[in-house]
C-alpha cells in the first residue's frame, strides 16, 4: 500500500491596483499590507519598493532568515547580521539581472559555522527560486576579531 501524498501548502497572497500605478499587497493570514509602484524610472514617484525591489529585498530577507534557522537549529551563536542587495536591471527588454548581496555576519563565528552558515544563505528558498541566467553573487563580511595583547 502506497502512502497518500500529502499535498503542498500556501499562503494566499492578494493584489490590487490603486491610482498612480500603485498596487497593495495584503498577506491573507496576517491582514499585513504592502504597497508598491512603478520604479521611478518608469512613471513613478520613487516612494516605494518597486515589484522588482521587492525580490531583491526577498533574496536578502530569505538569506538572513534561513542562517538564523539553521544556527538555531545547529547551536551556531548567531547574533546580528545585516544585508544590502543591489538590484541590477538588464537593458530592454527590462528584467533584473544581478543581484549584488552583500552580508555583513557577526563576530564570534568558528570556520566550520562561518562556512555552514554561507551555505545556507547561498541555498535560502529565495536563491534556489530565481532564474539560472539571474547573477547572484553574494559577498560575506565579518568584523575583526579583537586582537590579543
Amino acid at each position: 500500500m502506497s502512502q497518500p501524498s500529502q499535498q503542498p501548502t500556501g499562503v494566499v497572497m492578494t493584489a490590487a491596483t490603486a491610482p498612480a500605478f500603485k498596487t497593495q499587497i495584503a498577506h491573507q493570514p496576517s491582514g499585513s499590507v504592502i504597497t508598491t509602484e512603478a520604479p521611478k524610472d518608469n512613471g513613478g514617484t520613487g516612494a516605494s519598493f518597486s515589484p522588482t525591489d521587492m525580490v531583491g529585498a526577498a533574496l536578502a530577507s530569505c538569506a538572513l532568515t534561513t542562517m538564523a534557522l539553521a544556527a538555531s537549529r545547529e547551536g551556531i551563536p548567531f547574533g546580528g547580521a545585516t544585508a544590502s542587495v543591489e538590484k541590477r536591471m538588464t537593458p530592454p527588454p527590462r528584467r533584473i539581472g544581478e543581484l549584488v548581496l552583500q552580508i555583513l555576519m557577526p563576530s564570534g563565528l568558528t570556520g566550520a559555522h562561518r562556512a555552514r552558515l554561507e551555505e545556507v544563505a547561498k541555498g535560502c528558498p529565495v536563491a534556489r527560486s530565481l532564474h539560472p541566467d539571474l547573477k547572484l553573487p553574494v559577498t560575506f563580511t565579518y568584523p575583526d576579531e579583537p586582537r590579543e595583547g
